[in-house]
């Protein structure tokens, strides 16, 4: 049976195979499970998509930890996969991310993610950002690990270094902060914004220990085969289908605007065979009649559904 305390321990196992997972991004449940349905053995709670959904604002550190780890658990419970949480700095200093390493796998994910950037951060492939110094940021990967290593040793801790996209930022820089992350007792490092192949390649030689690669912005976007070779534990692709899903609506509007009811009638039919055609049914609604079925007086259910309106599961 699948439950949120067995997503650890999962995520640890996929680890340890070596493999190189596709991991796409998500922002509330219902992405999550549409991932999943999709096939993808993981995903990742982007905190650009979670700004963007939920507060309508770009991702320059306007989240709270206390709206993102809503969002992150309602992502938790809905689906039967690994979820990593975008930690963002950790909210703070060190005993900042002391506390949110404690609140986010409270919440039920796999593993997480905090990054070096200073507070309030910016999305890792928009200009401007700046980082912490690295003795303070390894402090504060040191404090993440003590939390999580007595709360869940399985957790799996992902260190984000953002060096790269800075000012005068170097690989030179991001490679030897990886290393001091990975020594601090990082599980995973994660070089941000990385701008070529070479660069990539570069950290996963000098630092010995599984990698992530965001596969969007700035940084190339590689085959499946390519990370592979280069042995990169998981590829995100965190912003994609936020887009995907802010186009849809836009489009949807638009036509809207223009058509009024003809457009309910145009899509409907366009739709009918997709497996969201029947949208009630997608939802969930016939597991709520069976539960229904199962634990409400028969009498009760009878009634209510007997002669009432509407789509009947």
């Amino acid at each position: 049976m699948t439950t949120r305390a067995s997503m650890p321990r999962r995520f640890r196992e996929m680890l340890r195979t070596g493999e190189t997972f596709v991991q796409p991004g998500v922002f509330n449940a219902q992405s999550a499970q549409m991932a999943q349905a999709a096939g993808f053995k993981t995903v990742v709670a982007s905190g650009y998509g979670i700004s963007s959904t939920l507060l309508g604002k770009p991702d320059v550190g306007l989240v709270t930890l206390t709206e993102a780890a809503q969002v992150i658990g309602y992502i938790c419970d809905a689906v039967g996969i690994p979820v990593l949480a975008d930690g963002d700095t950790g909210y703070g200093n060190a005993i900042n991310a002391m506390r949110t390493v404690d609140v986010l796998i409270k919440a039920g994910v796999g593993g997480l993610f905090i990054e070096d950037q200073v507070t309030p951060k910016r999305c890792g492939h928009v200009a401007g950002k700046e980082v912490v110094s690295r003795e303070e940021a390894v402090g504060k990967y040191r404090a993440a690990v003590k939390v999580r290593d007595e709360m869940n040793p399985d957790v799996v801790l992902v260190a984000r270094c953002d060096a790269r996209g800075v000012t005068g930022g170097t690989i030179l820089d991001t490679v030897e902060r990886c290393k001091a992350y990975r020594d601090a007792g990082a599980d995973v490092v994660f070089p941000e914004a990385v701008i070529s192949r070479d660069e990539l390649e570069q950290v996963v030689r000098a630092v010995d220990c599984p990698v992530v690669y965001n596969r969007t912005g700035v940084s190339p976007n590689m085959t499946l085969a390519e990370m592979r070779e280069m042995r990169i534990f998981l590829v995100m692709n965190a912003g994609g289908p936020m887009r995907a899903a802010a186009r849809a609506m836009w489009d949807y509007y638009q036509a809207f605007a223009r058509e009024d009811a003809g457009l309910e009638a145009r899509l409907k039919d366009a739709i009918k065979t997709h497996p969201i055609g029947d949208f009630h049914a997608f939802a969930g609604f016939p597991a709520i009649r069976k539960l229904e079925d199962e634990y409400l007086p028969k009498q009760d259910v009878q009634r209510k559904y007997q002669d009432s309106l509407g789509f009947k599961p």
